[in-house]
């Protein structure tokens, strides 16, 4: 039996010894605040540098993985050096594939944290193996390869986790708590909103063609660089978090923030997959990089004894939504990373959103930032009607090992995250096609538009990368 398959079987079979779900620091004799590097998870991480960077170190940090493989396009640019220092001995690669080939039976787990367009075959390719994956949100930048990815991790049985690391935090669990409780009910609306400023900010709306070529750094490997994702030349514009501001590479601001502003409300709410997505505002729009600002309306059905939804988003630093009597001042959580080029801007409306049920409001943040009830007085009288909430037993990076070792479940596994991201794929896509969709639900087509109805599938893939598709 390979190890990768070992470690999450014998895990498995403690737990269900002890009947339990999560196993405590101390069982059968072992402690896990000191864990023997046998009985660590075996990991790679593909991107080393920028939030890549952070999450290889954030898991390292748990004291729960030994990292066996590092693997960067950019091996060697100033912001992968961190990560390399603190690994001198481990094997380095500058293509996923490479290293899954040599060192795929060595590997348990691999994390992902590289551009949203290659989230999909490095996810696709590790899970072909037997390996489990964390890999940063949004999932992958088209319906499509969102689908493939979720069928995938069913059909190999691996552990998957999306990085929308306050899916762990403390907004999860009072968001499912008041749930249940009934606090949070009959939700009719929600806005959600990230109105700081982006990196195409600036960018020229009337721009008729891509960035021309510019030398290359030696140090980079374009062709690895662009995996699927269709021919272009290098340009400084789309490295190093430039990528998110162009369609054919990045998820903009939705696919940005949106996994830690939704995300609880599409779970606990059973949101699924709109019926209509519908852009109100675009203004900038051209056909290569993501709007100045957009509002999108996003559409869903009753759900069991639930009432149809509107969520309505908001980007942009002119563009902000109605606040309701008493809103006062948004929060942030602390915990929130700050963006690479700079920290985020703390304003009266930071990213969060709006909750507007039959008889409450609800005020909340992004990432782990808890719910307020709006106006104060409002939940003054609700005081004593509130659940307790538990606290968290691990953070996202905790999560995600622990689960890999059998002693937990990942929080945001593929089938949570997954119909979410494909909310933004289709968001995303009325952004640049400037058009309203109509989706069928069940057959998982728009109805209305058949270009935008072929785009779910996205642009061919280039020519000797379109193993992916078919793992």
């Amino acid at each position: 039996m390979k190890r990768r398959k070992f470690v999450s079987t014998s895990a498995s079979a403690m737990a269900g010894v002890a009947g339990l779900s999560i196993i405590p620091s101390s069982v059968l004799g072992k402690t896990f605040g000191s864990i023997a590097p046998s009985d660590k998870v075996n990991l790679a991480c593909c991107g080393i540098g920028n939030r890549g960077g952070d999450i290889t170190k954030a898991l390292y940090n748990t004291g729960l993985a030994n990292i066996v493989a590092l693997c960067d396009t950019d091996m060697g640019a100033p912001h992968t050096l961190e990560v390399l220092k603190m690994f001198p001995d481990v094997p380095r690669f500058k293509d996923f594939r490479e290293m899954f080939e040599k060192m795929g039976d060595k590997i348990d787990a691999v994390s992902v944290g590289t551009p949203d367009f290659s989230h999909f075959p490095i996810t696709m390719l590790a899970m072909s193996f037997g390996i489990h994956v964390y890999v940063e949100k949004p999932m992958a930048r088209t319906f499509n390869e969102v689908e493939l990815m979720m069928k995938c991790a069913e059909k190999h049985n691996v552990v998957t986790q999306m990085g929308n690391q306050g899916h762990s935090g403390a907004n999860y669990f009072q968001f499912k708590a008041w749930k249940e409780a009934g606090i949070i009910k009959d939700v009719t609306a929600i806005t959600a909103h990230m109105n700081s400023r982006r990196r195409w900010h600036g960018f020229d709306p009337n721009m008729t063609s891509y960035p021309k070529k510019e030398a290359m750094p030696d140090t980079l490997d374009w062709d690895a660089w662009l995996s699927t994702a269709s021919e272009h030349d290098y340009n400084k514009d789309f490295i190093n978090g430039q990528w998110r501001c162009w369609y054919d590479f990045g998820m903009g601001a939705l696919g940005d923030w949106g996994a830690h502003i939704m995300d609880t409300a599409h779970e606990f709410l059973d949101l699924g997959l709109p019926y209509e997505v519908d852009p109100i505002k675009l203004d900038g729009h051209n056909p290569f990089f993501f709007p100045m600002s957009s509002t999108l309306v996003f559409k869903f059905p009753e759900r069991g004894t639930m009432p149809a939804l509107d969520i309505t988003w908001y980007d942009g630093l002119d563009n902000k939504p109605p606040l309701p009597k008493g809103y006062g001042v948004s929060k942030t959580d602390p915990n929130i990373p700050p963006p690479s080029n700079g920290k985020i801007a703390t304003t009266k409306l930071n990213p969060g959103k709006i909750i507007y049920g039959k008889d409450l409001t609800f005020k909340g943040g992004s990432h782990s930032s808890t719910l307020s009830i709006i106006p104060s007085k409002n939940s003054k009288d609700i005081e004593r009607y509130l659940p307790i909430v538990p606290e968290s037993p691990s953070d996202h990076f905790q999560n995600f090992l622990l689960a890999c070792k059998g002693e937990e479940q990942t929080r945001s596994p593929f089938s949570v995250g997954g119909p979410l991201s494909q909310v933004f794929t289709l968001g995303v896509l009325a952004q640049r096609l400037n058009t309203k969709l109509v989706f069928d639900r069940e057959t998982k087509q728009i109805t209305n538009n058949p270009l935008a109805n072929l785009m779910l599938t996205g642009a061919v893939p280039r020519k000797g990368w379109e193993e992916f598709y078919t793992l």
